[in-house]
C-alpha cells in the first residue's frame, strides 16, 4: 500500500522505524515544522522529520492542514492509508477522507480513558495501575474513532512518565505492522468505543507542575512521577538566611510514614510531611543544574530538618 506517515516527537519514530520493515511504500512524511531551539536558538527539525530525512523520503511540514490547496496537495499523494502518531495538528474531514482507506491513529491510552493530548502523563498522575496503546480509525471527534487493536502493559509504582513513554512507544511499534497488513487484506474489524468512563488528558500547564503538600503522599509521588523527566514537578525553597526562593524541581520519590505539618522537612535528608503521610525526595535538581540523586544533591546543599518547602 501507499502509506503517509504523521507524526513529530521520538514516541512517533519507533512506529516509523517499524513501518519501515514492512513491504508498504513511505509515500511522504508530515511534521511538525522546525522550531527555535537551545541555546541559540537555532531552527530544529522534529525526531520524525530528520529520521525521514536520514531515509530519504519527501517530508512536508505544513504549518496548518485546513486551507485548501494543503488539502489538495495531501489528496494528490493517492494514499490508501495514513497514519498518525502524535502529530500535534489537527485533521480536517477532507484530509480524513482522502487516503482509500482512511486514517488511523496510535494513541498511549486505553480508550476512551485519556483522550486528548497528554495521556501518558495524566494516566500516572491520576494514580492508573494499567494503560496501553491503541490504533483506532480517526474521526472528527477527539480521539473518539472505533478501536482496531489494543496492547497493554500496568503501571509499576517506579514509572515515571519517561520510563513509560519508552514502553508504550515500544508497543506502538510491535502494534502497528500487523494493522497495517490487516487493514490492507480486509481482515480487522474496528470496535466502537464505549461512552462509559470518558476522560480527557488536557495539555500539562504550569497548574500541573507546583506541589500542593497539604495532599495525601501518595498523590503528590504521583504527581512527581507523572511529571518526570519533563516539565518536571516543583517546591519552593527558601535557604537559611536568605529572602530568594529556589525553585527545585522534583523528580523522583518515595512514600513514607511521617507526620508534621505539610511541606515541613522531618529529617536532613528530604522526607517532607504531607497531608497524609510523607514524601522521601530521591531525584531533584536545582535551577541551571544537571538532576541528581538525592545524596548527591546533598553533599552539595543542606536542606535541615525543620525548613519548609512551599
Amino acid at each position: 500500500m501507499r502509506l503517509v506517515f504523521m507524526g513529530s516527537p521520538d514516541f512517533s519514530v519507533r512506529a516509523l522505524e517499524a513501518i519501515c520493515d514492512t513491504s508498504h511504500e513511505i509515500v511522504c512524511v508530515y511534521t511538525q515544522p522546525p522550531r527555535p531551539a537551545g541555546r541559540g536558538k537555532a531552527d530544529r527539525v522534529t525526531p520524525v522529520h530528520a529520521f525521514a530525512e536520514q531515509r530519504g523520503w519527501p517530508v512536508r511540514t505544513p504549518k496548518s492542514l485546513k486551507k485548501e490547496p494543503e488539502q489538495n496537495e495531501f489528496a494528490s499523494l493517492n494514499a490508501d492509508l495514513a497514519i498518525v502518531v502524535a502529530y500535534g495538528l489537527i485533521l480536517p474531514q477532507p484530509i480524513l477522507d482522502a487516503p482509500r482507506l482512511g486514517c488511523v491513529n496510535l494513541h498511549a491510552s486505553l480508550l476512551p480513558r485519556w483522550r486528548g493530548a497528554a495521556p501518558i502523563q495524566r494516566a500516572i498522575m491520576a494514580g492508573d495501575r494499567e494503560t496501553g496503546v491503541q490504533a483506532m480509525v480517526m474521526e472528527a471527534g477527539l480521539d473518539t474513532g472505533p478501536v482496531l487493536a489494543t496492547a497493554r502493559t500496568e503501571i509499576a509504582k517506579t514509572d515515571t512518565a519517561g520510563t513509560l513513554h519508552d514502553r508504550l512507544a515500544e508497543l506502538g511499534a510491535d502494534l502497528l505492522p500487523d494493522v497495517v497488513d490487516r487493514l490492507g487484506d480486509g481482515t480487522l474489524k474496528a470496535v466502537p468505543q464505549t461512552e462509559d468512563g470518558v476522560t480527557y488528558a488536557s495539555k500539562l500547564g504550569p497548574d500541573d507542575q507546583l506541589i500542593d503538600w497539604s495532599r495525601p503522599a501518595d498523590e503528590i509521588d504521583c504527581q512527581i512521577r507523572g511529571l518526570s523527566p519533563f516539565p518536571g514537578a516543583y517546591a519552593n525553597w527558601i535557604p537559611p538566611g536568605s529572602e530568594t526562593a529556589i525553585r527545585l524541581k522534583l523528580l523522583m520519590s518515595e512514600v513514607e510514614h511521617g507526620d508534621g505539618d505539610p511541606g515541613t522537612l522531618l529529617d536532613d535528608r528530604l522526607l517532607v510531611a504531607c497531608g497524609k503521610g510523607a514524601l522521601r525526595l530521591t531525584k531533584l535538581q536545582k535551577p541551571g543544574k544537571s538532576a541528581m540523586a538525592a545524596q548527591d544533591f546533598l553533599r552539595g546543599t543542606h536542606l535541615p530538618k525543620g525548613d519548609q518547602l512551599a
